[in-house]
């Protein structure tokens, strides 16, 4: 069985970084290298080519093989992935797309004995959550991503209209606490949203999903943690603010087409007043918040919850294809991204000397050319970011504050708890449609949860939640009972 985590991950990281960095191994190899062909979700940066090239020389010398990225956009991914995995297409690295339904089938190679033999390195860092989420019938289907391993929902304010409305956001402790600013700048802005909400919003709540949102099923954090409820009939984390939201749409505190509407909102950019955003550990507060968007954003937290959650756990989960023929290197890459400080500040934080120089602390100062273009990766699906440099900017203030929340964070009792769902695929697939029709009007509030609450929870049942619920609910006291 694969092996647990150390308590001490980050002085493991640290004491690893030491060494790969001031004791490189170059490797004399016999056959050609091997290319791994990855695929990654976004948008490729505009120099990939160039960012594929340094990395690729670091891991011929160290592994003998070569990454060879194709990214596919945000909106596209899932539905490329899941046929190309359908059809049993070959790949070797993948973001993982419906991770524990293709897990269950096999779509997946186990990397259980792969990862203690090529990447224990990568093993001792990760937090417990990691493996219990990527566990499936107690065999290790991913290598996540070790970066925030909890999360809370916050409030992000602009601050041109905190300055300008003289608006205290420490002050809001509820949804309804917005009001104030979200009244202020409805009369006194032309094109600005309140609320940056669009078809993607949703309100925040203290919830841990078994299946995600499209299947309503899962353990209300502040109620009961062994009950599975549907938390639009039940509990008191999500209903209240739903109609919050409808009071909040009737005054035109967000666009009115919110919950169609696709456009975005670009942190730096005056047309927004309040987003959410979700903040872990390694966002070190608002500082990689203030870093993309080159403003001196504030948050402010919404949720009570520090949560070690199934969704964290496989934020960011890579898996390798059961069909790969290259599954070994495909493991030994992975390993050498999440451990090699050269090869991972190289992706998340492009190349050394255009994007950002070292100081003699062993901090970076970022230069000019990291915010211009797209010139890097994304460090939250990239790697392990015990690794990564931290800006001269973090202050020691926000690491003390981020370590001490990896120590206090709340774990989800769904982690470990797999949902086997043979016997209601069915359900599950109609259930989807019908949240499908009516998610994004209820959270953006274009509906009065009142009036249409009813129907939604009446054509959920009929699609077959309840059927579901009773199975999740039996699978999961089972699963409890396992850990007493």
């Amino acid at each position: 069985m694969f092996k647990k985590i150390v308590k001490s991950a980050a002085v493991g990281a640290l004491a690893l970084s030491s060494v790969l960095t001031t004791s490189p191994v170059t490797n004399v190899f016999a056959e050609e290298p091997t290319t791994v062909k990855w695929y990654q979700i976004g948008t490729a940066p505009d120099n990939l080519d160039k960012l594929l090239e340094i990395v690729n020389e670091k891991l011929v010398e160290k592994v003998n093989a070569k990454i060879d990225m194709e990214y596919i956009g945000w909106g596209e991914y899932d539905q490329k992935m899941t046929v190309m995995t359908n059809a049993g297409e070959k790949y070797d690295i993948a973001f993982a797309v419906n991770f524990l339904d293709n897990a269950q089938k096999g779509a997946y190679a186990d990397l259980t004995e792969l990862m203690e033999e090529y990447a224990p390195e990568s093993l001792e860092m990760l937090d417990d959550a990691y493996i219990k989420g990527s566990t499936v019938n107690g065999k290790l289907y991913a290598f996540p991503v070790n970066g925030n391993v909890y999360a809370e929902q916050y409030w992000a304010f602009n601050p041109t209209f905190l300055e300008k409305y003289d608006f205290d956001y420490t002050s809001v402790k509820s949804m309804t606490d917005l009001e104030p600013l979200l009244k202020a700048v409805k009369e006194g802005e032309s094109g600005v949203a309140g609320l940056a909400a669009g078809q993607g919003w949703r309100v925040g709540h203290d919830f841990d999903f078994v299946l995600g949102d499209t299947v309503p099923l899962g353990i209300d954090m502040l109620g009961d943690k062994t009950k599975i409820i549907n938390p639009y009939e039940e509990g008191d984390s999500l209903i209240p603010d739903l109609k919050v939201m409808h009071d909040f749409y009737n005054k035109g505190y967000l666009p009115a087409d919110a919950a169609t509407s696709d456009q975005g909102y670009p942190l730096e950019a005056d047309t927004w007043a309040v987003r959410r955003e979700t903040v872990g550990p390694r966002d070190y507060g608002n500082y990689l918040l203030q870093t993309v968007s080159g403003k001196e954003l504030q948050i402010q937290a919404y949720t009570q919850v520090p949560l070690k959650s199934v969704a964290q756990a496989r934020m960011a989960n890579f898996v390798v294809s059961q069909n790969s023929d290259n599954k070994e290197a495909a493991v030994k890459v992975l390993n050498e991204v999440n451990t090699n400080p050269e090869i991972l500040n190289t992706l998340v934080y492009g190349p050394e000397g255009e994007n950002w120089e070292m100081n003699e602390d062993g901090t970076i100062k970022l230069l000019p050319a990291y915010n211009e273009g797209a010139s890097h990766m994304s460090a939250w699906n990239t790697g392990n970011a015990d690794i990564l440099y931290k800006d001269e900017k973090i202050t020691d203030e926000q690491i003390a504050a981020s370590e001490e929340g990896l120590q206090n964070a709340e774990e989800s009792p769904l982690l470990g708890f797999n949902f086997v769902t043979d016997n209601v695929k069915t359900e599950i697939a109609n259930v989807q449609t019908v949240v499908a029709q009516y998610i994004s009007s209820l959270h953006t509030g274009t509906v009065n949860p009142d009036d249409v609450l009813p129907t939604f929870n009446e054509e959920l049942k009929a699609a077959g939640l309840d059927k579901i619920q009773e199975e999740m609910q039996k699978q999961f006291d089972e699963y409890l009972k396992t850990k007493e």
